[in-house]
């Protein structure tokens, strides 16, 4: 596969003094096109609000940064109004119209990773907006909305007039938007730094994986997600995932290196991650990371609800299950190197503290 694998920043597409919508190309990152992923960020000021809109993808969306407000309406469903704060993912499946509020000092950003084999654009989300200059009444002449809503068109005209926001626009801080529930919350966000762990090794690694137990929504979005907290210098072991499964990575904090090993042993991608950076993981490739000192946190999608992992290394590792006769022939060595290769990892560790 001679695909750059390179990891990208987003982005500006739109904004104002509201905030802006960010989104990563499939020009540059051309493996979004050639696994039919999206992705983007929305950041919001005070005051800013994402107006209605609704995508030609299924998503799923997690909190990066500060505390916000999210309506949300599922096909033929009221409308349901969360309190979202960092760490929480919400699904979002085909057809859901949603808006996005910022009423506090603290930019508010949420990332968007989906799945755009039905979108209009491979690698790309397109939006519908429902308001504002590029919005649905823009589109239609008077008459249509006059008869559609029964309104004078005199009340249309005002309605179309006074939609000059593209997308996002900035209200003013006495405007009162709806008032979050807290059972709106109940099957629709998760917060992935406050669930239980999946995994958790000590100096190591902590996981958190979105599935649809924990989220049964995602089902319906056809993703699988985690959040994966690398300590400082700690190791994630080679791995891969054994589904067929492709893997969507955004950089949440720190840094770290990171190596790729594709077809015929092939090393496709050593660099350097950092912060803010979005990579993919092609299907059957295995991946391996390294945190820096500070340690490194991202957030991965994974393109089915269920996913399944094969690690290269630890008790349960492949290398494990073959016969030492299998593994002295495969690699050529004599029974002394192969127990010495086979005594070494014994944990179920995924993730491997720093040398002594």
């Amino acid at each position: 596969m001679e695909v750059d694998l390179s990891p990208k920043l987003a982005k500006k597409v739109y904004g104002g003094n509201g905030g802006s919508y960010h989104a990563w190309s499939p020009s540059e990152l051309p493996m979004l096109r050639e696994g039919n992923i999206g992705a983007a960020k929305l950041a919001l000021e005070k005051n800013g609000f994402a107006l209605p809109r609704y995508s030609d993808s299924a998503k799923v969306a997690y909190v990066l940064q500060g505390n916000g407000v999210a309506g949300i309406v599922l096909p033929e469903s009221e409308e349901k109004v969360l309190a979202i704060k960092k760490g929480d993912a919400i699904a979002l499946p085909f057809g859901v119209v949603t808006w996005w509020y910022n009423e506090e000092d603290t930019e508010f950003i949420v990332l968007f990773l989906g799945d755009t084999s039905k979108a209009h654009k491979s690698g790309e989300f397109t939006e519908f907006f429902l308001t504002g200059s590029n919005g649905i009444f823009s589109g239609f002449s008077t008459e249509f909305v006059s008869r559609a809503w029964d309104l004078d068109e005199n009340v249309v005209k005002t309605l179309v007039g006074k939609q000059s926001g593209n997308g996002i626009v900035k209200l003013d801080g006495k405007f009162k938007m709806p008032e979050p529930k807290k059972e709106h919350r109940l099957g629709m966000a998760l917060n992935c730094e406050e669930a239980p762990l999946d995994v958790d090794i000590k100096k190591g690694g902590r996981v958190v994986v979105l599935n649809t137990n924990n989220l049964p929504l995602v089902g319906e979005v056809g993703l699988g997600a985690d959040l994966v907290r690398l300590d400082g210098s700690a190791m994630c072991s080679p791995g891969f995932s054994c589904d067929s499964a492709l893997q969507v990575t955004y950089i949440v904090r720190g840094s770290g290196r990171v190596q790729v090993v594709g077809v015929d042993g092939r090393r496709v991608l050593e660099t350097t991650l950092k912060a803010g950076n979005l990579f993919i993981v092609p299907r059957f490739f295995v991946v391996s990371k390294i945190a820096s000192p500070e340690g490194m946190e991202w957030f991965s999608i994974i393109t089915t609800p269920n996913p399944i992992f094969t690690h290269l290394a630890g008790r349960t590792s492949v290398w494990k299950a073959l016969s030492p006769s299998v593994l002295q022939a495969s690699f050529n060595v004599d029974a002394d190197t192969e127990k010495l290769f086979s005594s070494k990892r014994t944990s179920d560790a995924i993730f491997f503290p720093p040398p002594n």
